[in-house]
């Protein structure tokens, strides 16, 4: 049995509804990666435990990433100022052309580095050499879910491939690393392939990950092209039955809110708004009108060859902004929802997880702190994060990683990057025409 105390820290409550608040003076106490107790501070702590003393430090549940292509960090600033078919058409597509099984896993490590040390405990991830990424999230210690993607255009071998990929990443049975189905859109895989997807999901009892309904374009030529919107397609193959895990789902009918209220029990949305705005894609999701039909929403980065960074605070501002400015409504998208939605599953409470971030808020940006909640939301930055501990393990202690070497992974970084992004062939892995 391991002990850890964290001793002396602010602790940020987050219920189910509500007003979220902070619990000053706080002791957390984990027992084998699992929250045990949070109790007001002792003067004498536990003699058995180890001890992170976090004294003027706020105790927040990890962030959750909730869609990105982790590698897509090696493509960060690598295809700016482009319409969306010329961002794939042009400059995406090809460069993945150039992806392999050792720069897929060094793009990991990068991303994994940079989500831990801003304060990401976990990710869903939807890319190619998923077995790699899984290589560089166990090596970080953050927890994951790895979606291996696939496209119809490439043949069923490759469709089946990627499901084989995701059974070996579970047959690792590392408690941090779970797999899903990761068929990459209803625009870019058949109808066949989406049925034989949800076929293999519901037997071997996987969640399928996929990008759905992004822009007006996907969804007017999934009406002209299969008579239904990309959602009614995800119904009638057994997506949605199955269990779905839908990336963006911006421009949705009507009868699409019905359909996915119907699997609200194993739906959730994630929301990506800074790649919205940058790839003027017209829309962003619903997330008022799928709340309010009981559909969970999430918030990711989406990649870093759009987002940049995989800087989940940034998100979580973009999405408030972006609400509030919608609907034209400033009490819409509260500071508490907000942060629900960005650390949802996690909570800081006995019997979940000791997944939990440690954050100072007492830089210039964050001062003078009349609101820790809106600090969290609207100023704090990555830099701000202290120490980050995943299922107990503390994997940042004083702001570096614990698990790996910083400068290396750089380096290695710096070393592939140009060969993945520079285009010497007219190869792509895609067509974008939806």
């Amino acid at each position: 049995m391991t002990s850890t105390l964290i001793r002396n820290c602010a602790v940020l409550v987050t219920p189910d509804s509500g007003d979220c608040s902070v619990q000053d003076a706080q002791d957390i106490h984990i027992t084998d990666g699992t929250i045990s107790a949070i109790t007001p501070t002792r003067q004498t702590p536990p003699s058995d435990a180890e001890v992170l003393d976090a004294t003027g430090l706020l105790a927040i549940p990890g962030l959750t990433n909730a869609h990105t292509h982790t590698p897509m960090v090696l493509m960060r600033g690598a295809a700016e100022d482009l319409s969306l078919d010329n961002w794939f058409n042009q400059k995406i597509w090809p460069m993945e052309t150039n992806l392999t099984p050792e720069r897929v896993r060094i793009g990991a490590r990068l991303a994994c580095a940079e989500m831990l040390l801003s304060g990401i405990t976990s990710f869903a991830d939807h890319y190619f050499h998923a077995d790699q990424v899984a290589q560089a999230a166990a090596e970080l210690g953050i927890r994951a879910d790895l979606a291996p993607t696939f496209f119809t255009s490439t043949g069923p071998e490759a469709r089946e491939a990627s499901f084989d990929t995701a059974r070996q990443i579970r047959a690792l049975s590392n408690p941090r690393i779970t797999a899903s189905l990761g068929p990459h859109a209803p625009y870019t895989v058949s109808e066949e392939d989406l049925t034989r997807t949800a076929e293999v999901a519901r037997s071997e009892n996987f969640r399928i990950h996929l990008h759905a309904a992004e822009t007006q374009e996907q969804t007017t030529s999934s009406l002209t092209h299969h008579n239904a919107t990309p959602i009614r397609l995800l119904h009638r193959t057994g997506i949605l039955e199955a269990g779905a895990h839908l990336a963006h789902a911006c421009a949705l009918a009507d009868e699409d809110v019905t359909l996915l209220a119907q699997h609200a029990d194993r739906t959730v949305i994630a929301t990506c708004p800074k790649i919205y705005l940058k790839l003027a894609m017209g829309n962003t999701t619903p997330i008022r009108s799928l709340q309010a039909a009981g559909i969970p929403i999430s918030i990711g980065t989406d990649g870093a060859a759009a987002h940049n960074t995989q800087d989940m605070w940034e998100s979580l501002r973009l999405t408030a902004l972006t609400e509030k400015h919608k609907e034209q409504d400033a009490t819409w998208m509260s500071l508490s929802q907000t942060l629900r939605l960005a650390t949802h599953p996690n909570t800081l409470t006995p019997g979940h997880p000791a997944d939990i971030t440690l954050v100072d808020l007492s830089a210039p940006h964050n001062q003078p702190l009349h609101n820790p909640l809106a600090a969290l939301v609207y100023s704090i930055r990555p830099a701000d994060v202290i120490h980050v501990l995943v299922a107990g393990h503390l994997v940042v202690h004083n702001q570096s990683l614990t698990t790996a070497d910083l400068p290396e992974i750089l380096n290695q970084a710096n070393e592939v990057a140009d060969s993945l992004v520079t285009l010497t062939t007219p190869d792509t892995i895609q067509h974008y025409a939806p």
